[in-house]
């Protein structure tokens, strides 16, 4: 039999020096190209010579697409989705290395000359020579690598099993590739009369600290919601600073207590969320003036694993309501002691609250129209554009100032998990025996991935209350933001994440472990395909 393309730890490695040199950062022309020029490499193989319907790209919107690698056995339906992203993030920190971000050899090179630059912990995995640096190399084109290297194996041995390799642009941002994917997956899921069994992922391996060396697969995957707010005062001169009420003085009370918010983490099999943090917090006036800044805006980021987005939204208005209270008792002791009559009470409302305020108020032809105005801004983003909706309402329904109103921005990444699905128990033993008998590797499962990935969007459990809460308090909802969650709901497969150890994503020192990305997890993946599907 002719030799495999991609079958030894070597040629592995070359493929993935050669496709982390396709620079494919979010948002770029190279995230565009590089789904085409894995499709010409996917190409080299007999099996899609032979079956080039089976290779197919697919629009995200106008320029970005998705790709889709089917391995078809003629007398099987038993199918597993491969799933992998390959937009990366930018490369700005690497500064005068910027050119070497995407060669990984010379990187390394350059990086093991200036070694006393890095920490201690770094300077270690330079002298080691067991680490390849450069961005996506960990995150995440090794596990591109392994699943073409798979299906390559796969067609070859003729393996009575179905592989659908499905690899998408957009998981940095917002997720759109893989949105739009999950209809895709549906058609094909139809048309091929596919089963589907099991989605697997290739993310990498997420250490909790520098010092960690575990090696973990993961169960499932963490949500993340992002709770919103307008604030919106009144302004007036700063020579008479009581007679209106800063954007600014409201969002403090509300910041100060969405902030590290215990009440927001969530403990589930002893994983516990991060403590809540502020994105984003600024006021919208755009020149200086002595007029004092009336609206702002803050964008909190939350992490969730069994909450639902309706109670999400229940938790953060009554955080908001103790907010607006202290913000009430706080100002009208300050108005008693100056002697100077109160503007007003801060009223809590919800997007939908507001919306419907606007609607009852201009009818729903001037509501459209400011929506549509609003959306033929090309340049600005979905956060961006929810924000712009709540405060354009607001400006049009002042009477109801001084308010905090409550909104959710894209993304929202629903959580997922299937630890206890018999399929996935299996899979967790058979990688932690093998990974001790065959490499002396201890492994450990961790339920929910804290990466925040594409698998969430698939397996859907949430029920219909919590998902159209997201739907009605989500301005850009349905205009230029969609979810597909009764899609989602279809695709009923267990999830499961195993991927390379690395360690620094998002990092100047981004690296991947050469023996665990072109060894150890590549066998130990096979070997658990081989012996439930195969076999």
């Amino acid at each position: 039999m002719e030799q495999l393309l991609w079958g030894s730890p070597d040629a592995l490695r070359e493929l993935l020096i050669e496709i982390v040199g396709w620079d494919s950062l979010s948002l770029s022309e190279g995230e565009k190209k590089f789904p085409k020029r894995l499709k010409e490499k996917l190409q080299e193989l007999q099996y899609f010579k032979e079956n080039p319907a089976f290779l197919e790209l697919h629009p995200v919107d106008q320029e970005r697409s998705f790709l889709t690698a089917l391995y078809k056995h003629p007398k099987c339906s038993e199918t597993i989705v491969l799933l992998s992203h390959f937009d990366t993030v930018s490369i700005e920190e690497y500064g005068d290395l910027k050119s070497y971000a995407y060669q990984p050899r010379m990187l390394t090179k350059f990086f093991l000359e200036r070694k006393t630059e890095f920490k201690e912990e770094v300077q270690r995995d330079l002298e080691s020579g067991d680490y390849l640096f450069g961005r996506g190399t960990m995150d995440m084109k090794m596990g591109i690598a392994m699943h073409m290297s798979l299906l390559e194996k796969a067609s070859r041995e003729e393996w009575p099993l179905n592989l659908l390799m499905v690899t998408v642009p957009d998981e940095e941002v917002n997720s759109e590739g893989m949105r739009a994917a999950v209809s895709k997956l549906l058609e094909l899921k139809d048309a091929h009369q596919l089963s589907l069994k099991l989605f697997l992922n290739g993310e990498p391996v997420f250490t909790k600290d520098e010092k960690d060396h575990n090696y973990y697969i993961y169960t499932g995957s963490m949500g993340k919601i992002m709770p919103s707010a307008l604030f919106y005062g009144r302004e007036t001169h700063v020579g008479e600073p009581l007679r209106g009420m800063t954007a600014n003085y409201i969002a403090s009370f509300l910041t100060q207590r969405m902030e590290w918010n215990k009440t927001f983490q969530e403990t589930v099999r002893g994983e516990t969320t991060p403590l809540p943090v502020t994105l984003q917090q600024k006021d919208l006036k755009k020149e200086y003036s002595v007029q004092t800044p009336y609206r702002a805006a803050a964008l909190y980021n939350v992490c969730l694993l069994e909450r639902t987005a309706a109670e999400m939204m229940d938790l953060f208005e009554k955080v908001a309501q103790e907010a607006a209270s202290a913000c009430n008792e706080a100002y009208g002791r300050i108005c008693k002691e100056e002697q100077v009559q109160p503007i007003g009470k801060v009223q809590v409302y919800r997007y939908e609250q507001l919306l419907q305020y606007a609607v009852d108020k201009f009818g729903d032809a001037f509501i459209k129209s400011l929506k549509a105005e609003i959306h033929a801004k090309v340049n600005d983003d979905d956060r961006e554009k929810a924000l712009q909706l709540t405060d354009a309402l607001m400006i049009q329904c002042q009477e109801l100032a001084p308010a905090i109103v409550l909104y959710y921005s894209p993304p929202f990444y629903p959580s997922v998990n299937s630890s206890e699905h018999e399929l996935i128990k299996k899979c967790v033993d058979y990688i932690k025996e093998q990974g001790v008998k065959k490499f002396n590797l201890p492994v450990e499962q961790i339920h929910y991935f804290n990466g925040i990935c594409d698998l969430s969007y698939v397996n859907y459990q949430g029920n219909e209350k919590g998902w159209k809460t997201f739907v009605a308090n989500t301005p850009v909802w349905g205009d230029s933001y969609t979810i597909p969650f009764t899609a989602m709901s279809q695709l009923q497969a267990p999830v499961l994440n195993i991927g390379p150890f690395g360690s620094d994503a998002h990092k100047r020192t981004e690296r991947l472990h050469i023996q665990s990305a072109f060894v150890e997890v590549p066998a130990l993946v096979e070997g658990m395909l081989k012996s439930f599907f195969v076999n």
